[in-house]
């Protein structure tokens, strides 16, 4: 992965939540490691909500996955953004991330366990509602919505991936998937290259999910990224792919989390 794939491009100080959007950081553990959640609601209300995970890209748990989790928020969902690498440990929009992402990608069972941490502190949280939580992800983040929907962890209705890495977790026979699954990709994605998406609704197949791939035509990796501007490596914004896919997103979050009728 080339170092802007997560760029958000040049960021001034982030937006402010608007007034009855409450934010927290949340540590919980896993292990020996201490991690550390941003987590948004709509304070204006005290009923349990459904909850949705924000899985980070490979710099880490950053302003732009805040700022998801605050979206979410003002959809009426806990927004809960995961902190995958630890407190503290984060990288830079510009930077080669490969060192903080690389230990998760070579022991698939670690992050498995890390994901299976952040979803069990959201659904402790006293506005989730523990039997209606979702995930989304962003490249890296993006494999780890799918690994947790692999490992079908307790209340886990369905994930969604954005221009995420397809690689299998490798970890044995897969049981059967029980969250619905969304993946959102870039045709032109180089790290995610049509064998690895035929692959993949192979494997969603035989595991028995419910399983949609929407690809978007001549949309690159990091589409949703307003910073990504690495054409000649396959790394680019795409604002009608952005758009799309965030309606997408939308609309499954509130089938599978039962906010609509139909």
């Amino acid at each position: 992965m080339l170092a802007r794939s997560s760029a958000q491009g040049t960021r001034t100080m982030p937006p402010m939540p608007p007034p009855h959007i409450h934010t927290e950081r949340l540590d919980y553990t896993e292990g020996e490691t201490v991690c550390e959640a941003y987590v948004a609601h709509d304070a204006s209300s005290a009923a349990k909500r459904p909850c949705v995970l924000i899985a980070h890209a490979w710099a880490g748990l950053n302003e732009a996955m805040h700022e998801k989790a605050v979206e979410l928020a003002g959809l009426g969902y806990v927004g809960f953004a995961l902190d995958v690498y630890g407190k503290g440990v984060r990288g830079g929009e510009m930077e080669d991330n490969s060192r903080l992402m690389a230990p998760f990608m070579e022991d698939r069972g670690l992050l498995r366990r890390r994901l299976e941490a952040g979803i069990a502190a959201a659904r402790r949280h006293p506005l989730a509602d523990p039997d209606r939580i979702a995930a989304i992800g962003y490249c890296f983040g993006g494999l780890c919505a799918l690994d947790l929907a692999r490992s079908a962890p307790p209340g886990l209705k369905g994930v969604v991936s954005f221009h995420g890495l397809l690689h299998p977790p490798n970890l044995g026979p897969q049981a059967p998937i029980t969250a619905s699954v969304l993946v959102l990709h870039g045709w032109e994605d180089p790290m995610a290259p049509p064998a690895d998406v035929l692959a993949l609704a192979r494997e969603l197949t035989e595991a028995k999910a419910d399983w949609q791939i929407h690809a978007h035509g001549h949309a690159m990796h990091a589409f949703t990224y307003p910073g990504a501007s690495l054409p000649q490596a396959g790394i680019q914004y795409d604002a009608a792919a952005a758009r799309r896919s965030w309606a997408a997103m939308r609309s499954f979050l509130e089938e599978v989390l039962e906010r609509r009728s139909g």
